[in-house]
């Protein structure tokens, strides 16, 4: 009994010396601490609840779907491609945006790497800017601030060791950050397909124009030998030449018959027989319809006549000339035309072999969730508004706690007064 009334006079003689043991001073100011923060607890709530709606707002900005398509790396053969391409990109009209690939593209390693740049290009992002009207959904003015907002929201990654392409499209709407990222896909196809220049296509193109410009010259070529088959009559010259000189022989006959046979019955009748003068008229028809067959009716100067529109005999060797010359330049161009049509079927299958298609490996699909949550940000919110207030009531406990002649005080409450307070220090 004597000991503990000791011990508590031992302890009464260090508060009045002013030597309580440091431990015991920094417990006794964690408690007061901590009570004072129990005590203020329903305005750290109202600040934690602060925080928390702060947050909710700010989940309307960083809160977004992020949308995301992979596409495969192009395969070996078209390893040539990026020096194939250099050239149309920096010559063809409207691929400005594409000019800055001049200093580093013959370094380019991989597809890959172009078809980031191609992506990056202003050509790329202005189509997609015009086709979605983004300056109207992102209320800008010019097309430079729509695809400096575009620029914000996609995200672009080449993975270098498997060369895949990855594009994340980030935005409130789901469905519209799943379909930029298609677009973004489109679009670059697209402009791969106009920019490449290989060999298949550069023939492909020449057979093309080739082959349109043989087409007006066959539709001509048919076209005068047409005319000049229907004004002569003179619609397949060898087969009418048969044809005429076989007639002709065979009347000449049948008209050397009549006149034997009317000479033998003028031996027995007279000229004014009925037999007589039928064969006379046969003869006379026959003779006439010899001298249509070896005269005709295509003399120059003459008018046509009706009943013989076909050349004689006598005029075919002038038509046949004019008709075998258009009818063998109709024959070439017809044939050049088949050659050329069959020479641009294959250059158009090899200019597909060619062609570097981008191949997905993910389609973009409309994303279900929000990156980052919105339940983290409002928690980070609350957790944050706690914590400030927090620090706020404890930093304003030290201060009421602390002395009027404590010179910390005075030096925070008259900062411009100088440093006197600490010179005894």
């Amino acid at each position: 009994m004597p000991t503990r009334a000791t011990n508590q006079l031992l302890v009464e003689d260090d508060k009045v010396a002013g030597r309580v043991p440091p431990g015991i001073e920094r417990a006794r100011h964690w408690i007061a601490q901590a009570r004072h923060l129990w005590r203020m607890r329903v305005k750290i709530l109202l600040w934690a609840l602060a925080g928390g709606g702060a947050a909710a707002l700010l989940t309307l900005t960083i809160c977004a779907f992020e949308a995301t398509v992979q596409i495969m790396p192009p395969d070996s053969g078209a390893g040539g491609l990026s020096a194939l391409a250099v050239p149309a990109m920096l010559k063809s009209p409207g691929m400005a945006g594409l000019a800055g690939l001049a200093g580093d593209m013959l370094g380019v390693k991989s597809t890959g790497a172009l078809y980031v740049r191609v992506l990056q290009s202003r050509v790329v992002e202005d189509n997609i800017v015009d086709h979605f009207d983004l300056r109207a959904k992102y209320g800008k003015k010019y097309f430079e601030d729509a695809r400096n907002v575009l620029e914000d929201q996609t995200k672009i990654n080449e993975d270098k060791k498997s060369g895949v392409l990855s594009i994340t499209v980030r935005n409130r709407d789901a469905a519209f950050a799943s379909a930029l990222a298609g677009a973004y896909v489109h679009e670059l196809d697209m402009v791969m397909l106009q920019v490449t220049t290989s060999a298949a296509r550069r023939e492909r193109m020449f057979i093309e124009q080739r082959l349109q410009e043989e087409k007006k010259v066959l539709d001509d070529a048919e076209l005068r030998f047409s005319q000049f088959a229907s004004s002569s009559m003179a619609l397949d010259i060898p087969q009418q030449t048969r044809v005429m000189v076989e007639t002709a022989a065979r009347l000449q006959g049948e008209m050397i018959a009549a006149k034997a046979e009317a000479e033998g019955l003028e031996q027995i009748y007279t000229a004014e027989n009925t037999r007589v003068k039928t064969l006379r008229s046969r003869i006379a028809e026959l003779q006439k319809a010899i001298n249509k067959i070896n005269t005709g009716g295509m003399v120059k100067g003459a008018a046509p006549d009706p009943s013989s529109p076909y050349p004689s005999v006598k005029n075919l060797p002038l038509v046949g000339v004019e008709w075998t010359n258009l009818f063998r330049n109709t024959k070439i161009h017809e044939t050049v035309f088949d050659l050329l049509t069959q020479q641009y079927e294959v250059a158009r299958i090899q200019e597909a072999r060619e062609i570097p298609t981008v191949k997905l490996l993910d389609v973009p699909v409309v994303p279900e969730r929000r990156h980052p949550s919105p339940k983290l940000v409002m928690g980070i919110g609350v957790l944050m508004g706690a914590l400030l207030a927090c620090l706020g009531l404890l930093l304003q406990y030290k201060w009421n706690n602390l002395s009027e002649d404590d010179p910390w005080r005075h030096f925070l409450t008259h900062p411009f007064s100088g440093g006197d307070e600490f010179s005894g220090n």
